[in-house]
Formats: structure tokens, C-alpha cells, sequence
């Protein structure tokens, strides 16, 4: 049984997995599941974010670390947190038992229009200068999402006011994704890329780019937004667990109840 770490994207944090890790955790028999927050993100707020991506891999390696995970774990990584992935697979291959990567953009495989669609920019300065937690959740959430219950945007601005992430940490998370390069050949770990069709954020033809230059295996949602888990957990639970069984792993449970692979 594997450990499976989950890791957000930009500005975001383990409590906006809301109740994905049940979901995933139904579908799969796991050791454990570990939600990461991001230097500067969550629990981590007070820290400053890194300028680069290899450096947020170096923390969260010392944090499995600390909580004495040393086997090979699997990831879940959203955006940012895919960046984070791919970084991690390509330098410690062998401390990773599987990648799932959702809706992430690298460069070089598409052109900056595609990694952040412009249609966007106007609703990202306007959370970027707004101050009312509840307004600038809303914002977020007319932008990631499009099945989500709204009352979702309660939450996150309890979380906004708890933990609030820095406009300073903001702009480094953004330089350090705007940075970030993927190596040319796919590291040595499995992967199955996740993506959305309804995507306002990311143009959904970057997981198409990403799955095909490393012949990797995609599923996308027809109406889902960016974030995918929030609008279908249990459409990315399912997917996942499906690609785990066939990779012959003892993690997975068939949607009967008896375990695959």
C-alpha cells in the first residue's frame, strides 16, 4: 500500500481539497494521504514562498521526511502542484510510485496564452487588489470552477481570513510556475494526466500537449473547470483508481468493493 501526497496549486492550500481526500480514499485502499501545503500557502503562510520550483520539491521532501514517510509515495498534484510533481519525478524518481497531474502547463510544450488564457488576467488583478476575503473567493471561484456549489466561497474565506496568503507570496508562486521547465523526456514515473474541458484558467490543450509529447495516458472532463476536484472529486477518484489498478498496484478498489490488480 502507497502513501498518496496531495499537493495544491497557486495561492492555494490543503483545506481547499474540501472532501476529495474521502473520495480518493474510498477508491483506493492507501497507507496514508497527506495533504502538503506550499511554502507560503495554508499552515505555512507566515513562510515566504520559493522563487523556484525545485525549491518547493526540496521542502516537501523534508516534510515526508518529517513525518517518517521514506517508502516511495504517489502524488496528486493540481497546477502548481503538478510543476511541483513533475520537478520532484524528474530529480527523485525512485521516491515516487506515480504521478497524477491536473490541469498544469510547462513550458516549453505551449505558449504562455495557453499556460494562463487571457480572458482571465482581468478577474486575477481584481483578487489581486481586492481586500473583502468572501468578495475575492467569489472571484477565484467564478474562475476555477463551473459545477461547484457556491457556498463553497464560505469556507474559503474562513480559510482566507485564517491562514491569508501574502501578495508577495502570490507573485512568487507566480514567477517561480512562470519559470519552471520541464525536462524534454518524461521522468522515469508513471503518470496519467487530468484535465478539463471547461477550463477558464489553463487552456485544457496543455494537458493535450503534455500527454502526447510523453506519451502519457489522458482523461478529460467534458464540463469541469480548472478545479476539477472541487466540481467532480468523484470523477477524478474513479480515474485514478482505474489507472492504479492497471498499473498492477494492491491500492486499488474495483467499484464493487474487491481490490484490483
Amino acid at each position: 500500500m502507497s502513501t498518496w501526497v496531495l499537493l495544491r496549486g497557486l495561492t492555494r492550500e490543503a483545506g481547499h481539497w474540501g472532501a476529495f481526500p474521502q473520495q480518493l480514499e474510498r477508491r483506493l485502499r492507501p497507507r496514508r494521504i497527506v495533504c502538503l501545503d506550499l511554502p507560503g500557502n495554508g499552515t505555512l503562510h507566515r513562510q515566504a514562498s520559493p522563487w523556484r520550483v525545485e525549491d518547493m520539491v526540496s521542502h516537501c521532501r523534508e516534510r515526508l521526511r518529517a513525518l517518517r514517510e521514506d517508502g516511495p509515495c504517489a502524488l496528486v498534484a493540481m497546477s502548481l502542484g503538478a510543476m511541483v510533481a513533475v520537478s520532484w519525478a524528474a530529480a527523485h524518481p525512485r521516491e515516487l510510485a506515480g504521478c497524477v497531474l491536473i490541469n498544469t502547463s510547462l513550458r516549453p510544450f505551449n505558449p504562455f496564452h495557453q499556460r494562463l488564457r487571457p480572458s482571465s488576467y482581468p478577474a486575477l488583478l481584481r483578487v489581486l487588489a481586492g481586500h473583502e476575503p468572501h468578495a475575492r473567493e467569489a472571484e477565484i471561484l467564478g474562475l476555477t470552477s463551473r459545477l461547484a456549489d457556491p457556498s463553497v466561497v464560505g469556507q474559503w474565506a474562513a480559510l482566507r481570513r485564517e491562514r491569508p496568503v501574502s501578495r508577495l507570496n502570490a507573485l512568487r508562486q507566480l514567477v517561480a510556475a512562470a519559470r519552471f521547465r520541464a525536462p524534454p523526456a518524461p521522468p522515469a514515473v508513471p503518470m496519467l494526466v487530468l484535465g478539463s474541458l471547461g477550463d477558464r484558467l489553463v487552456d485544457p490543450r496543455c494537458s493535450e500537449t503534455l500527454a502526447a509529447r510523453w506519451g502519457l495516458a489522458l482523461c478529460q472532463h467534458p464540463a469541469a473547470g480548472h478545479d476539477l476536484p472541487l466540481d467532480d472529486g468523484p470523477w477524478v477518484a474513479e480515474r485514478i483508481a482505474g489507472w492504479w489498478a492497471e498499473l498492477g498496484t494492491d491500492d486499488a478498489i474495483s467499484p464493487g468493493g474487491l481490490r484490483a490488480g
